[in-house]
C-alpha cells in the first residue's frame, strides 16, 4: 500500500470508528466511514454481513462519472481473480456427477500432451503447483480460442516440475474451465450459470449472458481517465478470449456473492464431501505458512485464533476482496473501480467489525 493510500484510508478511519455492538449501530458505523472515504475519491460496493444478517450493501462515489450515475448496492462490478472459486466449484460439480476426478492427469483430456505435462493432475492446477508459469498471452483481451491457447500452454517450458511448489498461475485455471468445457460438453460460462449461478439464485453474475441493465455495469478510472469497462471489451460474443477464461474477469454484484456465500454454506451447489475439497489448506502460499491455498480460495489464520477464507483480485482497474470468517459469522465483500482500492479498504474494515 502506498503512503498516500494508507494516509487516505487512515484519514477517512479517524473521528469515523466508534464502539458498535448492535448490527445496526455496525452498519451505521461503517456506513460513517465509507462515506467518507468516498469524499476522498472511493468508487465502489461494500457489503458486510454479520450472524446471518446483512448489516450494510451499498455503492458509494459514481458507476459512470461523465453521466452521473451513482454506485448503487446492485451495480455489476468485476471479481479479477475471485472468478478461480467458480472454476474450482465447477470441476468438483463435475466430480461430484463421476464424470472426473481432480487426481486425474490432463492426459486424460489431452492425451497428446508432451511427456513433462501429461502428468499434471487436475489437483495440482487447482493448487498452482502445476509448474506453470502465470500467463501465455500479452493481454487478457487478446482474441485466442480455447484450442490455441492449450496449445500454446501445453508447448511452452515448465517453470518447475509438477508438484514441487506454489506458483500462481492463471494459465492453470484458464486449463481447467477448458476441462469443464470438454467435459460437460457445454461453454463454460454456461455451464457456470447452469450448475452454479441458478441453483444460488445468481442472477446478475457472468461475463456476458447476464442480463444487465443500462448503467448497471460500473466504469473502472485510472486517476481521471475513464477506463471504460470489461463488459466492454468482451463486447462481440464471436469472439474468444481464452487468456481470461477460468481465471478472471466474471462480474457479480455485492448481493450475488452474498448468495454464493450462503450457497456454499449448505448443499445448494457443492456436497459437504466436496465442500470439504474446496476448502482444505492444501499446500502453503509462502514458505512460512501464513497462509494456504485450497481451490480457488486462500485460507488463513486471524489474530483471534479462527478461519478467514477468502481470495481477492484485480486487473489494475478494477479491485475486489470477498473475505468468509467462517469461525465468527462475518463476511465482506468490497470492490472498486478506482484508487483507493477494494483490497487496501477490507485491510481497514475489519478492525471496524471486530
Amino acid at each position: 500500500m502506498t503512503r498516500t493510500l494508507a494516509a487516505t484510508l487512515a484519514l477517512a478511519l479517524f473521528a469515523s470508528t466508534a464502539p458498535a455492538r448492535e448490527a445496526s449501530d455496525l452498519g451505521r458505523t461503517l456506513d460513517v466511514y465509507l462515506s467518507r472515504l468516498a469524499r476522498l475519491g472511493f468508487t465502489g460496493t461494500v457489503l458486510v454481513a454479520r450472524d446471518g444478517k446483512i448489516v450494510l450493501e451499498r455503492g458509494y462515489g459514481f458507476a459512470d462519472r461523465a453521466r452521473k450515475v451513482p454506485m448503487a448496492a446492485d451495480s455489476v462490478v468485476n471479481l479479477g481473480s475471485i472468478t478461480k472459486q467458480f472454476t474450482a466449484a465447477a470441476i468438483l460439480k463435475l466430480e461430484m456427477s463421476g464424470k472426473l476426478r481432480v487426481e486425474d492427469t490432463i492426459a486424460k483430456f489431452w492425451p497428446g500432451a508432451p511427456a513433462d505435462k501429461a502428468g499434471i493432475t487436475l489437483h495440482q492446477l487447482l493448487t498452482h503447483t502445476g509448474g506453470l508459469r502465470s500467463d501465455y498471452g500479452p493481454t487478457d483481451y487478446e482474441v485466442v480460442p480455447r484450442d490455441e491457447y492449450v496449445r500454446r500452454v501445453l508447448a511452452a517450458p515448465l517453470d518447475m516440475p509438477p508438484g514441487r511448489e506454489y506458483q500462481y498461475s492463471n494459465a492453470g485455471y484458464s486449463l481447467l474451465a477448458a476441462i469443464v468445457e470438454i467435459v460437460s460438453g457445454q461453454p463454460y460460462e454456461r455451464f457456470l450459470r447452469e450448475q452454479l449461478f441458478e441453483p444460488a439464485g445468481m442472477r446478475q453474475t457472468g461475463y456476458r449472458v447476464a442480463s444487465w441493465r443500462e448503467g448497471q455495469v460500473a466504469r473502472g478510472y485510472v486517476d481521471e481517465r475513464d477506463w471504460g469497462t470489461i463488459v466492454e471489451k468482451l463486447a462481440d460474443p464471436a469472439l474468444p478470449y481464452w487468456n481470461l477464461v477460468g481465471n478472471g474477469g466474471i462480474h457479480s454484484t455485492a448481493g450475488d456473492m452474498y448468495r454464493w456465500h450462503l450457497a456454499l454454506e449448505g448443499d445448494a451447489v457443492l456436497s459437504k464431501a466436496a465442500r470439504a475439497k474446496l476448502f482444505t489448506a492444501h499446500v502453503p502460499e509462502d514458505p512460512e505458512g501464513r497462509s494456504h491455498y485450497s481451490y480457488g480460495w486462500a485460507i488463513f489464520t486471524t489474530p483471534r485464533q479462527t478461519r478467514l477464507i477468502a481470495h481477492n483480485g484485480g486487473n489494475g482497474v478494477y479491485a475486489a476482496d470477498f473475505r468468509r470468517y467462517v469461525d465468527e459469522g462475518v463476511v465482506i465483500f468490497a470492490a472498486s473501480t478506482a484508487e483507493p482500492t477494494a483490497i487496501a479498504l477490507t485491510e481497514v474494515l475489519p478492525a471496524i467489525v471486530f
